[in-house]
């Protein structure tokens, strides 16, 4: 078994000095300066500068990530918006282009040869990417779009309703779709939908405005529009759009017909001729819905003990960051919306958001981003800042991979059986159910991005388009076509990291045959997993895959493959 430390103290700092904070540009000009005019002729001055530059990278990426943070535990705290939104229009326009010219000084360095171990062909790599991408011309806009991205937040943050005469963010209301009472379920949906609906209009205007953004910064860099530019910038080596496409159509052919029979059974169960979409999560009559916790406190304490009995070292990791404040678990007023685990370079120690409502969906994100801080542990200790930023297809069977690896120990949570085998059923219908929605999300993106300058008319009649492709039609949304239409505006990743969805779909399969692995070798499965993970970026994806001992693969053959997997052992449930 391998063995790890949760115990991570951070960096020491050599090159700037112990006190440094983060305050204004001038501060940190001198360092950016003093890197760029040393000499590098040498492989060992290389190496050492390469330390320094790291170094300034960690400090200046964690005060970013801090500002972000608070920001979106607290949209409503206009100093943390404007500690943001001056980072992003003060510091980092001014500091992209120093950026730049390290990275050139980098690949003119005499003493580049020197660098021949392997683990940094792939750093190499994106420093040569990021320098032909590099355009001045894009700073400012890059500067804006990081604002204006933020508004999403702050927009969505802002929207409850009421139900029972009490106020509910939408988070918190969600939990009453699975009650069984069937008119509760519909008022509270068509509640949330007639709020989403309020702000429809502004959000339609926030996305319309990002996208002829972010299209002029791919044509500035000298591509057709945003999505190769983005593809390039997202460091998208190993697959192209082409592929995604096939993978959209390996959805659509093999696991559609999966899910279809998840809707049929949820329709059996309910005793329902038609399924509406408040009926998709419900119990029937006299089954009361999984009460998995009751508090944030009760859920960090059982997801603890849940990854302990994985792997002690699991556990260590959620303990220490409950030491060290690094939790913002349940769901408020004037809180953003979502999930995020956010690694913190320098400190060591990441950060885990989320918007906990005591549902069974809480459980998975918790044990979801909850992987990524274990990715985040286990990747401290390379030399190298760059050396962490881990490829997002990687980032993310870390994280599902958890979600599968620990159902064997959700009895922490569910000490009743019946209970344990309806949130391991309703596990393994999320794991086939989210592709289709994957495969939507990322195809509109496609489209939307190949069609810029597309009115608001033309992208709701593609979305509707889209989404009908990877549609059952199992579920009855008539009178709630508006709604439907606008659904889309629901997931954040459109907003604030546009292209990034695909990942989940292609890591989704990497965390089946993580766990099919796990299924087949116990402990040796877990070793590879930490193998990994460990290893950060100083391997290509394919090898990080290969080290974990899965393929990175998402042909046809391959989906069906784990599909199947997958419904076999939904099947033993039943």
């Amino acid at each position: 078994m391998i063995q790890a430390n949760a115990d991570i103290q951070p960096l020491p700092r050599h090159f700037l000095p112990a006190d440094f904070r983060v305050t204004t540009w001038e501060a940190l000009q001198p360092y950016f300066e003093s890197l760029q005019q040393r000499e590098i002729g040498s492989p060992e001055a290389l190496q050492q500068w390469l330390r320094d530059c790291s170094e300034l990278d960690a400090v200046v990426g964690e005060d970013a990530a801090w500002r972000q943070i608070r920001m979106t535990c607290d949209t409503t705290d206009k100093s943390y918006e404007e500690a943001f939104v001056y980072f992003c229009m003060e510091i980092q326009p001014k500091l992209q282009p120093y950026v730049h010219a390290l990275n050139e000084k980098l690949l003119a360095s005499p003493g580049l040869d020197g660098l021949k171990d392997e683990k940094y062909f792939t750093y190499l790599r994106g420093v040569r990417s990021a320098v032909e991408l590099y355009r001045e011309e894009n700073i400012p806009l890059q500067a804006e779009l990081n604002v204006q991205q933020q508004q999403y937040g702050q927009i969505t943050g802002a929207m409850t309703i009421t139900v029972n005469d009490k106020e509910y963010t939408l988070q918190q209301a969600a939990k009453f779709l699975e009650n069984t009472d069937r008119a509760l379920r519909e008022e509270v949906f068509r509640k949330t939908a007639d709020r989403r609906l309020k702000d429809r209009e502004r959000l339609d205007e926030l996305y319309t405005a990002l996208v002829r953004k972010r299209d002029q910064v791919g044509r500035n860099a000298g591509f057709d529009g945003y999505r190769d530019y983005k593809f390039r910038a997202l460091g998208r080596f190993d697959y192209t759009p082409e592929d995604c496409f096939r993978f959209h159509e390996a959805i659509r052919q093999h696991v559609l017909p999966l899910v279809e029979k998840v809707l049929l059974r949820q329709k059996e169960k309910l005793q329902l001729d038609v399924l509406r979409p408040w009926d998709t999560a419900a119990e029937p009559a006299g089954i009361k819905p999984l009460e998995p916790f009751k508090t944030g406190a009760e859920l960090l304490s059982k997801a603890e003990s849940c990854f302990t009995a994985l792997r002690p070292f699991f556990g260590d990791c959620l303990r220490v960051m409950q030491q060290r404040q690094r939790l913002d678990l349940e769901s408020r007023k004037g809180k953003a919306p979502g999930g995020y685990n956010c690694p913190l370079a320098e400190s060591g120690v990441p950060f885990i958001f989320m918007n906990a409502a005591g549902q069974m969906r809480d459980v998975t994100t918790i044990l979801h981003e909850g992987g990524h801080a274990v990715h985040a542990f286990l990747s401290h200790d390379l030399e190298l800042s760059a050396f962490k930023e881990y490829p997002m297809e990687m980032a993310e069977v870390a994280s599902m991979s958890m979600e599968l690896l620990t159902m064997d120990h959700w009895n922490v949570f569910f000490e009743d059986g019946e209970d344990l085998r309806r949130a391991k059923l309703q596990q393994l219908e999320q794991v086939l159910t989210v592709f289709p929605w994957i495969a939507t999300i990322d195809k509109f993106q496609h489209w939307v991005y190949a069609h810029p300058q597309h009115t608001t008319e033309e992208r709701t009649a593609a979305w509707n388009r889209i989404q009908e492709e990877f549609s059952t039609g199992q579920v009855d949304w008539s009178g709630l076509e508006d709604f439907r239409a606008a659904s889309w505006q629901k997931q954040l990743h459109l907003y604030e990291v546009p292209f990034y969805y695909i990942e989940y779909g292609i890591a989704q399969l990497g965390a089946i045959a993580m766990w099919k692995q796990y299924r087949e070798k116990g402990e040796q499965a877990l070793d590879n997993y930490m193998k990994a993970l460990s290893l950060g970026y100083t391997k290509p994806l394919k090898e990080l895959y290969a080290a974990a001992g899965i393929r990175f693969d998402f042909s046809p053959a391959y989906v069906k493959e784990l599909a199947d997997f997958v419904q076999e052992e939904l099947e033993k449930l039943l």
